[in-house]
């Protein structure tokens, strides 16, 4: 039986090294968490202690008083920020068009856009039969769903006669969301409801089900599909598929043709795909049986051909064609064989022409080829560091093609693009209130050369009359570089108030991303992804030598599995940072690829590694961040993660936090924030998560003596 947790309360003064008094803090009492030695075994026999283990009973009450000191602790030694707070998330919401709405898309007779009133939080999901002068019907409303809730996330999705909705909603934060159903003629809701579902509901062609995944309730592992018939109880919704491989997950979707059904089983390496006929359903066909590294997805846009894109003999991807009738891989033909110097992203399919999203030394281009003779031309864009994607294009019988651009000086863009003509239409730019001109500020693309000789790409952003390049600006650099997710350069109206404040902001293209291509993700993870962590920190010291920013004034984040990156950069080179912001961070690699009970488990040893096999388990063990802390120094820190959060459990960032409180050396400030209503994604609503923001740039501002 685990006995009762005593909190300890330790008096400690804090306050700014004694080499740099720049501010004074409260003599306040940190909250210090009990030291409970706990040992955990590996199969292959080597020994961990574990003093804060006991931290991952989110239901015993020490625990959660624990994290509540922490908040107060922060709270309290933050106390004489909260005016700027408040003014900081005043200045940011201000920018914000708070009656905005998106650029309608055309379904059949409907147009569909989402849209927000003045003052709140959540969406409006609307539509318009026959034109855009039409009468608005409203699908659901966001700020009436979310009446009453702490938390709020939905989504719809419509069936294919557009009569029904099924409103898909998490009111926790744990990504479990409950569907219930609307008939849109009557604006009443079914007495369907189905509990704890982790996707879309997938609309069966007669209107009358549809189908959905669900977790496992212990590992949240996606792991059986099921369908719902209307009218009917969940309890009897039929299992259509179940994923017995512990390291999968599943997933169900629908093609652009809107002809299948498709269920995708799949983990970082591998994947496979089985279909159904999405008029007739009937038992799950399979593609193409699963092998080890080898990913693939499956479309149709009419005819008898499945498209296939593939990573299969390609490191950078392909796109092939296969006969319906014998989908197997050594049928796959190609249709945009494999490039060296070129990573295919993505496809988007139409009667003449087909969309591709590449990447090309790192950067977005969205390629037209028109299927009549294979004739194929680039999309040009000017700026030297964006981002252009494909939107979303549910016709399949149009020449027009929507797609979205962004860069760092640039707001968010929708276009639409006459793939004959070339004719590009603006249709909407993010409005950004205020004061704002996109002249006022400059963005470069620099090739940062790691210690091993790698380019690595860097996006910078600053503003001009705020910014000189002599070493004494502030800065603050981001990353992610974990399962192949490229972290492109963007806009963000929030990240405003950094520049205006002389900062210089930077996002570093790592490895492990996918910016540079397949090679760059998989130089990045497993038994590389030192690598990861090595680029970051030569980006940080390239910003500094090269007089972009000042030696004691760089700031660090990032988020989840960019918050490893980040504990490990902390770990690895603390002198580098003035302060580092880990948020929801995936910190306990160690402990957390051990128990196959949690999430981020079995379906992820092929991306950090197998703790069961020594060689990876001493890799692991080399960088965990938790696993590393030392008697040492320490940037100031701030820790934030979410009670709910059900990708990267709360409990590591705490661990890390106790750990850090007990071992470092310095006086630097170190705070855990725990947001007790949220869970990965942080506080729902748009002007709620600025509030989360504002704490973390005067976290910032006041260690920098910014005090407005």
């Amino acid at each position: 039986m685990r006995k009762s947790i005593q909190i300890i309360l330790l008096g400690m003064s804090i306050a700014c090294s004694p080499n740099k008094p720049e501010f004074s803090l409260p003599d306040v009492a940190a909250p210090v968490a009990a030291v409970k030695p706990f040992e955990i075994t590996a199969k292959h026999g080597h020994v961990r202690v574990d003093n804060y283990y006991w931290l991952n009973d989110r239901e015993n009450p020490e625990v959660i008083a624990y994290l509540e000191a922490e908040n107060k602790y922060m709270d309290t030694m933050m106390a004489h920020t909260k005016g700027f707070q408040e003014s900081l998330f005043l200045e940011m919401r201000a920018r914000i068009k708070e009656d905005d709405s998106s650029v309608p898309f055309k379904l059949d007779d409907y147009y569909y856009y989402t849209r927000y009133v003045e003052g709140g939080e959540y969406p409006i999901y609307a539509r318009k039969k026959g034109s855009l002068e039409a009468p608005e019907e409203v699908i659901m409303d966001g700020n009436e769903l979310g009446k009453g809730k702490s938390f709020l996330n939905f989504f719809t999705s419509v069936s294919p006669d557009h009569n029904l909705a099924a409103i898909i909603m998490d009111t926790v934060g744990r990504n479990f969301y409950t569907v219930m159903i609307k008939d849109l003629r009557t604006g009443q809701m079914l007495p369907d409801k189905i509990e704890n579902i982790r996707s879309s509901a997938v609309w069966t062609n007669d209107n009358k089900s549809f189908y959905y995944s669900i977790p496992d309730p212990v590992t949240l592992r996606n792991f059986q599909v099921k369908r719902h018939f209307l009218g009917s109880e969940a309890s009897k919704d039929e299992i259509i598929f179940e994923e017995k491989d512990q390291t999968l997950s599943c997933g169900v979707g629908k093609t652009k043709s809107k002809k299948y059904i498709i269920i995708g089983s799949g983990r970082t390496d591998a994947s496979y795909a089985q279909f159904l006929d999405a008029d007739n359903p009937g038992k799950p066909i399979l593609i193409a049986p699963i092998q080890d590294n080898v990913q693939y997805s499956v479309d149709h846009a009419g005819g008898d051909q499945f498209y296939i894109y593939t990573n299969l003999n390609a490191v950078n991807y392909r796109l092939a064609q296969a006969p319906i009738s014998n989908p197997g891989s050594p049928n796959w033909k190609d249709v945009i064989p494999h490039r060296e110097a070129v990573f295919l992203e993505g496809v988007d399919y139409f009667k003449d022409f087909l969309a591709i999203e590449e990447k090309k030394e790192g950067l977005s281009q969205i390629r037209i080829i028109k299927r009549a003779d294979n004739s194929e031309h680039n999309m040009e864009f000017d700026e030297p560091a964006y981002t252009a994607g494909l939107g979303y294009n549910p016709e399949f019988e149009t020449k027009t093609l929507r797609y979205s651009y962004t860069s760092m000086t640039t707001p968010n863009s929708t276009f639409d693009y006459d793939m004959e003509t070339r004719e590009k239409t603006l249709m909407k730019e993010q409005p950004v209130l205020g004061n704002f001109n996109k002249a006022n500020y400059e963005t470069e693309r620099i090739m940062v050369t790691a210690r091993d000789g790698k380019k690595i790409p860097m996006s910078i952003v600053y503003r001009k009359d705020a910014f000189k390049k002599d070493g004494t600006a502030p800065g603050w650099i981001y990353a992610y570089g974990s399962y192949g997710a490229s972290m492109d350069p963007y806009f963000s109206s929030s990240r405003l108030s950094l520049l205006d404040r002389g900062f210089v902001y930077a996002i570093a293209h790592v490895r492990g991303g996918q910016e540079m291509g397949g090679a760059w993700y998989e130089d990045g993870k497993m038994m590389n992804k030192k690598n990861t962590f090595f680029d970051f920190i030569d980006c940080s010291k390239w910003l500094q030598d090269n007089g972009y920013v000042a030696k004691d004034k760089l700031f660090a984040s990032g988020g989840s599995a960019g918050g490893l990156l980040i504990g490990a950069v902390t770990n690895m080179a603390p002198e580098v940072y003035r302060g580092v912001i880990a948020q929801v961070a995936f910190v306990d690699v160690i402990t957390t690829m051990m128990d196959e009970s949690i999430p981020l488990t079995t379906f992820e040893w092929l991306e950090w590694g197998n703790p069961n096999i020594q060689e990876q388990y001493e890799y692991m063990l080399s960088y965990s961040p938790y696993d590393n802390v030392e008697a040492k120094a320490y940037p100031n820190i701030l820790a934030t993660t979410g009670l709910h959060d059900s990708q990267v459990q709360y409990w590591e960032p705490a661990k890390w936090v106790a750990k850090l409180r007990t071992m470092k050396t310095d006086n630097n400030r170190l705070f855990l924030y725990t947001n007790m209503d949220a869970g990965h994604g942080g506080a729902s609503g748009r002007f709620e998560s600025l509030k989360e923001l504002a704490k973390e740039y005067a976290f910032v501002f006041d260690i920098l003596g910014i005090k407005e």
